[in-house]
């Protein structure tokens, strides 16, 4: 979708019978069809083809044959089984971008079902998300299947330049487990250069203080200081001069070291005041902050910013859809908005039609 958005012409090939998997993840439903499906298809063309079929089976060799880049998402030996394994794609077409996204990769963990939940317990997410010790927690979004598609399109975008410059297509391989042990970033690298291996510590951040959720008197806020300038400040707003000038919060690793008792001291001084007061308290004094939002909130705030979290797109056999704009902002190409999520196989005479021509 995100090619797509940026002008790619983008076929999405589904079995004829039951289409995308996430056509059915639902509830909640929107104009009769999944809004998960519909969070993620915009600006694609659906072609229904069962690759069991031998016509069909032709058809999608042709298309390989025409296409700049291919993304595919099954098993590593799927593929194979329909004559269409990068070798053979790359022989019908030497200048095809061929991308594969598995849960494991394609040695030892071939067979391994790639979910998202799955692979944010084993690939150690879960371990540091929680309240406490012994709770982990799945994060509220598929974060993983996130990121991997992020690390595709770069991918992608990188061997289209390399085509660009020399003519020659490449294989494309990006994993989910691969993908979230090089996003735990920090943590991370904690544990490859320093041999830590992190736990949850809840709203807490292991190397900065105080950067955590405070229980202010209507809800909760975020309180991130980055920095002890940042810190003085907060202590100047809260009206607690002597946080500043204590020996155990002078700087980032003293607070780090004595974050139980920083953190009880701020919880009693933010529950005096509202989220609100505190923000509009906080804010100019260069304090970042502010309260723990539900997606209407957030969407509300981003509004108010004038960043247009959100677009419409038309149809002319149904009501508008209101979708999540792409965040990527293009001064000479920004983002189009061309086609709502395509119904299964709505584009499939047009596209076998085009396929079909000699």
């Amino acid at each position: 979708m995100l090619l797509a958005d940026l002008g790619a012409d983008v076929i999405k090939v589904e079995h004829p019978a039951t289409g995308d998997d996430t056509r059915a993840w639902g509830p909640p439903h929107a104009q009769g069809e999944a809004t998960y499906y519909l969070s993620v298809n915009r600006n694609k063309r659906s072609l229904a083809l069962d690759l069991r079929d031998e016509r069909d089976r032709r058809r999608a060799e042709e298309l390989v044959r025409r296409a700049d880049v291919l993304f595919e998402n099954f098993r590593p030996s799927t593929m194979g089984k329909y004559g269409l394994a990068y070798d053979r794609a790359r022989a019908l077409n030497p200048g095809l971008v061929y991308c594969s996204v598995t849960g494991f990769g394609a040695d030892a963990g071939a067979d391994l079902p790639g979910y998202d939940l799955l692979v944010q317990a084993v690939g150690g997410l879960m371990s540091l998300t929680g309240p406490a010790p012994g709770q982990p927690v799945k994060t509220g979004v598929a974060v993983v299947d996130v990121l991997t598609g992020l690390h595709a399109t770069i991918g992608v975008l990188a061997a289209l330049r390399h085509r660009e410059a020399t003519g020659e297509g490449q294989h494309v391989e990006v994993n989910l487990l691969s993908c979230l042990l090089s996003s735990l970033v920090n943590q991370a690298a904690g544990y490859t250069l320093a041999g830590k291996v992190p736990a949850i510590l809840g709203n807490r951040h292991p190397s900065i203080a105080p950067y955590e959720v405070f229980r202010a008197a209507d809800r909760p806020i975020v309180v991130a200081v980055g920095n002890d300038r940042q810190f003085a400040a907060l202590c100047q707003g809260l009206d607690a001069p002597d946080l500043a000038t204590d020996a155990r919060f002078t700087t980032n690793t003293d607070r780090v070291a004595h974050a139980d008792e920083l953190a009880q001291r701020l919880g009693e001084l933010l529950s005096a005041r509202t989220a609100a007061d505190w923000f509009d308290l906080l804010t100019p004094l260069g304090v970042p902050c502010g309260p723990v939002n539900d997606l209407s909130q957030a969407f509300d705030l981003a509004e108010r910013l004038g960043l247009r979290p959100r677009t419409t797109l038309t149809a002319p056999d149904g009501p508008p859809m209101d979708l999540v704009s792409n965040p990527i902002g293009l001064s000479g190409t920004p983002p189009r908005y061309a086609r709502r999520p395509p119904r299964l196989g709505e584009h499939t005479d047009d596209i076998t039609a085009w396929l079909d021509a000699t």
